[in-house]
């Protein structure tokens, strides 16, 4: 069991503090053989590649997920709760519509050890250091995660974005995230879709412009595309199974339509990055998170989760 955080706030402990799993969601990998089962085949790392995302991946059970949702109504309630101010944001409904309503946040690994403990699943960031560049692995450090719940009837849309858009303040351009489904996903509850192919759009080496920074319309992204893009633009709904996620590249882009549907769509989101990323600011990372500008992106608040060397 690791040592209990250092730094407290009033009956909740800080576990940024903790840089492996605490055993509330799985035990910590002891045996550097155990690594290796985790591993994503040859075929499924090159259909990545090819797609820039990956779909359906088995993560969790549906007790797992049943245990993290009971964690999930923390952030998702109409109080606030003790150890609130830890996050790096907080959007009860991000979009301001009371009929479109998207509660969003980040930063809650910090506060609960069912999180805390996702950040660290084998499942996810063994394979993850596969993604990070093409051919080789690499070792994987933590960005931030994020909370999307849609209420049943009027949950909110997600707008078509790439991730690293949102992101240049780190570089150079080697992110990963994971999205994992905590519900099924369907086109009725406002599943994840994916543009095939969109991981390749760029601007002079650089993402796409945001075009909404309020996640409400869907068709802001029209207004950026090239023609060319505009006929690529198939989007393939994930349809993703309740324990089960997509790995996306952080220039692929997607979206989500509104929950019409009788019940909720909760999804939980995992960021990262490869090793060696820097910060391109002084400004802040993450809410009251500075490392100066060329400075290499580590520390308590960006643990490494996993290196292939620990295979060996």
């Amino acid at each position: 069991m690791p040592p209990a955080p250092k730094d407290f706030k009033p009956g909740v402990p800080d576990w940024s503090t903790v840089h492996e799993s605490t055993g509330k969601l799985f035990p910590p990998i002891k045996d550097k053989s155990e690594w290796s089962k985790f591993q994503f085949s040859n075929d499924q790392v090159k259909q990545f590649w090819e797609d820039g995302f990956l779909l359906n991946v088995p993560l969790l059970s549906e007790e797992d997920c049943d245990m993290i949702l009971k964690d999930y109504n923390y952030f998702t309630g109409e109080n606030q709760h003790d150890g609130m101010d830890m996050l790096y944001e907080y959007h009860s409904n991000q979009s301001g519509d009371t009929n479109n309503v998207l509660m969003h946040c980040l930063g809650h690994w910090r506060m609960t050890e069912l999180f805390h403990d996702l950040a660290f699943l084998p499942q996810v960031v063994v394979p993850g250091s596969q993604l990070l560049a093409e051919n080789k692995t690499m070792p994987i450090r933590f960005w931030h995660d994020q909370l999307f719940a849609k209420p049943a009837k009027h949950g909110g849309v997600v707008a078509w974005h790439q991730d690293y858009s949102y992101w240049t303040r780190t570089g150079p351009m080697m992110h990963l995230t994971v999205h994992i489904a905590l519900d099924d996903q369907t086109e009725e509850n406002g599943g994840l879709y994916y543009v095939p192919g969109s991981h390749r759009w760029t601007r002079n080496g650089n993402p796409l412009p945001v075009t909404d920074f309020n996640f409400a319309d869907m068709e802001s992204i029209q207004t950026i595309l090239t023609e060319e893009e505009k006929q690529q633009f198939k989007p393939v709904c994930g349809k993703l199974r309740k324990g089960h996620a997509s790995f996306h590249h952080a220039l692929a882009v997607h979206g989500s339509y509104g929950n019409r549907s009788d019940g909720p769509r909760r999804a939980a989101v995992l960021n990262y990055f490869a090793d060696g990323v820097k910060s391109t600011t002084n400004e802040d990372l993450l809410k009251n998170i500075k490392i100066p500008e060329g400075e290499k992106m580590g520390g308590q608040f960006f643990p490494l989760v996993f290196d292939p060397a620990w295979m060996s």
